[in-house]
């Protein structure tokens, strides 16, 4: 269990599925720059969290929550969380103001498409696994909102999704108690970070290429 003292945005968890190093450069460094993305990004999530609470007749919807989880030292804010009522036992949690039991549904909002790494799920299952934490109740569905093509898509918090993310929260805490900037390793994907002009990816990494090149100058020789 960690402290108060020892939480780590859920946010760096996505960063660190995207790049190690950005995670670093972030979450060490303290550096951030802005390109398109992560404009837009924002804007879509200040409109989704223009409203606070939003209640029907057998769902309440609340957005900009804050969760937590002391067993694997995360905290953040939700998009949204639905909470619908059911009334099976244990399915669901009690609510101050509402009566009966609540199954909370976890909606995160993405501009643009789904990623081709686990990036997004690995965030949405730590928002999961908080919210479970808090209200001793298990979520096994949430689902994402992509501003291309503009439709919920839902995702399945399996038993693999959940040890992928407490494998990546525990790696988290490793690099920011190292203290370490890892070095960079130059990928298509280095063209969509916003940090690009900050990491200086191929310049960063030239003399360790520089340095293969002459091991493998000094390999050959030795073969001959």
């Amino acid at each position: 269990m960690y402290t108060q003292d020892d939480l780590i945005p859920i946010s760096a968890l996505q960063h660190m599925v995207f790049c190690e190093r950005q995670a670093a450069l972030i979450h060490i460094e303290g550096l951030w720059e802005e390109n398109v993305l992560t404009v837009e990004g924002e804007q879509m999530h200040e409109r989704v969290h223009g409203q606070d609470v939003e209640t029907t007749h057998d769902t309440r919807t609340v957005r900009g929550l804050k969760i937590r989880s002391l067993r694997l030292g995360l905290i953040g804010v939700t998009d949204v969380v639905e909470f619908h009522h059911t009334d099976t036992p244990g399915q669901g949690a009690a609510l101050d103001g509402d009566l009966g039991l609540w199954q909370p549904y976890v909606v995160e909002y993405k501009h643009g498409k789904p990623k081709i790494d686990r990036s997004d799920e690995v965030q949405l299952c730590a928002q999961v696994i908080c919210l479970e934490e808090m209200l001793g109740v298990s979520i096994e569905e949430s689902a994402f909102f992509y501003g291309k093509p503009r439709r919920r898509q839902a995702a399945v918090i399996d038993a693999d999704l959940r040890k992928e993310t407490e494998n990546v929260a525990a790696r988290v805490h490793q690099l920011l108690q190292s203290g370490k900037t890892p070095p960079p390793d130059y990928s298509g994907k280095c063209r969509q970070c916003s940090l690009i002009d900050r990491c200086l990816p191929k310049t960063a990494g030239a003399p360790k290429k520089v340095q293969r090149y002459i091991n493998s100058l000094f390999t050959l020789e030795a073969e001959k």
